[in-house]
């Protein structure tokens, strides 16, 4: 019997990872393969050295290859905010049909409709996110096939993308060898699994804090609203503690996860810590206080910028339903107490609920294989069926790759 597998691709400027899920006939998934690669051709979420990011993505998969116990030959992408634009706009259609039932065609055209946007030469549309169907002016539809009537709207969400950037990802995947089945927004795979319904519904701010970008996105009344980045995360807390205590990159990365907490009063007094010279032959006592202060002093920073960039987006009041903080340096403890003080309102960190991967440094490459199984099951199995593949974008990605290996 023929395994359904879907890999969920991480490309992060720290990390890259693969997560395998296998999809069960009931419409649950269970995580059977996770791979992890260091990613050093990366610098604020863009790439700058191919060769070392294929490198990342053929070890992350080769690892969860191993787990999973077959190979992997496709993947769904996660893409960030830096790269890409958000529109809003609605198409409107006659229904055709006879009887005034709408159908899977109609939905296709009001959605074709929505993506008629002036675009400048460097953008290309990625995908349309129906946020509501409007059916002879009744709002708030979600699924309209089945319905009757004559005029059918949608409010859509437009997400473009930078051409080069999302060309220089494909040409590293393809030279992986992988096939790329699709791109989810990195903020909406977020969402599968660090947001609640509810809080989705009533307003929150989710921060995604990598490596080298920190992800603001707004959901309120079920969608995303605003999303911004700002060019900063822990790689930056790393290059401050090697610089402040006058050690390598590698030993700041160390002692910032093995030591590292976001605010002073959490270290015990007198509390120090061993850190070997730059040339490594002797090591020095450390006041683990000196390292909470370097710390507590970036993550501020970080935050504050989140702050200011919440205010532009206009949100400046806090939303009914807080802050959810993801991403690598989200674990760093003594982050929501930070945040709460910032933000004047309640905060928490995402917990994946898969077995395996229960740390938030999953969340992007799970809530892909999530966001893939709640919107795009009847997409997924025409691809997988031999049809003629997903519409749109995918169709753009073949044609970019036959142009660019012609």
């Amino acid at each position: 019997m023929k395994r359904n597998l879907i890999c969920g691709l991480d490309i992060g400027t720290s990390s890259v990872r693969a997560i395998v899920g296998e999809m069960n006939l009931d419409g649950t998934t269970n995580i059977i393969g996770v791979g992890t690669s260091p990613s050093n051709g990366l610098k604020k979420g863009v790439i700058v050295d191919l060769d070392k990011t294929v490198e990342a993505i053929i070890d992350a998969v080769e690892e969860a290859e191993r787990m999973v116990g077959t190979s992997i030959p496709t993947a769904f992408l996660s893409i960030v905010g830096s790269q890409i634009g958000l529109v809003n706009n609605r198409g409107v259609v006659a229904v055709t049909g006879e009887d005034r039932e709408i159908s899977e065609e109609d939905v296709e055209r009001v959605l074709q409709a929505a993506k008629v946007i002036a675009l400048p030469p460097d953008r290309e549309i990625i995908d349309v996110i129906p946020r509501e169907f409007i059916l002879d002016g009744y709002d708030g539809i979600h699924d309209p096939v089945g319905m009757v009537g004559v005029r059918l709207e949608v409010d859509a969400m437009i997400i473009t993308g930078m051409v080069s950037s999302l060309r220089n990802l494909y040409r590293c995947v393809e030279r992986a060898g992988l096939e790329i089945e699709g791109v989810v927004l990195s903020a909406l795979a977020n969402a599968e699994v660090a947001l609640t319904r509810d809080e989705k519904e009533l307003g929150t701010v989710l921060i995604d804090i990598g490596g080298g970008v920190t992800e603001i996105s707004v959901f309120q009344n079920g969608y995303l609203k605003s999303i911004a980045t700002l060019p900063v995360g822990g790689d930056h807390i790393t290059n401050d503690i090697a610089v402040g205590l006058q050690t390598t990159l590698h030993n700041a990365e160390k002692i910032k996860l093995d030591h590292g907490v976001s605010m002073q009063h959490l270290v015990p007094e007198g509390a120090t810590m061993e850190l070997p010279h730059i040339a490594g032959k002797t090591t020095r006592e450390i006041p683990l206080q000196e390292l909470a202060m370097i710390i507590e002093s970036r993550l501020m920073e970080i935050l504050h910028m989140a702050y200011e960039e919440l205010v532009e987006l206009g949100y400046p009041d806090p939303l009914p339903a807080g802050i959810v903080l993801t991403g690598g340096v989200s674990l760093t403890p003594g982050l929501v107490e930070l945040a709460e003080q910032i933000f004047q309102t309640s905060a928490r960190v995402a917990q994946p609920s898969y077995m395996g991967v229960k740390s938030p440094i999953y969340s992007t490459a799970v809530g892909i294989i999530r966001y893939v199984q709640h919107t795009q099951m009847h997409l997924l199995s025409e691809y997988r069926g031999g049809r003629a593949g997903l519409p749109g974008f995918f169709e753009k990605v073949r044609n970019w790759f036959l142009e660019m290996f012609d």
